[in-house]
């Protein structure tokens, strides 16, 4: 296992030209300035070896996604990857190819997962192409941030 930088990250994960497959992606780009400095905040496309590469880097790793699980458009659920696998019926399908699931367990295996590792998925109704953001979607976008934001600033308190 390689040594640990410590301090958190935040990764919002997604297609920012497929609807609400963007939904990570846009509570990255919201919290980018935000957040202590001592946090990082990237957005990315979600390819598995990329995240492999950060979760070994990393102390503390929040990642936050679009699923599509048929629950209701703009539904959060927030999941402690670090202490069982993610849902099946939840990240079962990805936009991303090899799914944030298979990444985590992965890292799992690999001895690389963060020591916490927190999972906010946001549920979409539309990934077409072109698409943007549908409302219930961008609702839960704010509100993931506020999620993060509260969560973030309790530690520093």
């Amino acid at each position: 296992m390689t040594d640990k930088l410590g301090g958190v990250l935040i990764i919002g994960l997604g297609n920012p030209d497929r609807g609400d497959d963007a939904a990570g992606r846009a509570v990255a780009a919201r919290l980018k300035a935000r957040v202590p400095s001592d946090m990082r905040v990237i957005e990315s496309g979600g390819e598995a070896t990329a995240l492999l590469a950060l979760f070994g880097e990393m102390d503390e790793v929040i990642l936050v996604d679009a699923a599509m699980s048929g629950a209701a458009p703009g539904t959060v659920e927030r999941f402690e990857a670090h202490e069982a696998p993610l849902p099946a019926a939840r990240f079962g399908v990805s936009t991303h190819g090899f799914g944030l699931a298979e990444a985590i367990e992965l890292a799992r295996a690999l001895g690389q997962l963060p020591r916490r590792c927190v999972v906010y998925a946001i549920e979409g109704r539309s990934f077409a192409l072109g698409d943007p953001l549908s409302p219930n979607v961008e609702t839960a976008v704010d509100a993931v941030v506020a999620r993060i934001l509260d969560a973030v600033y309790e530690r520093v308190d």
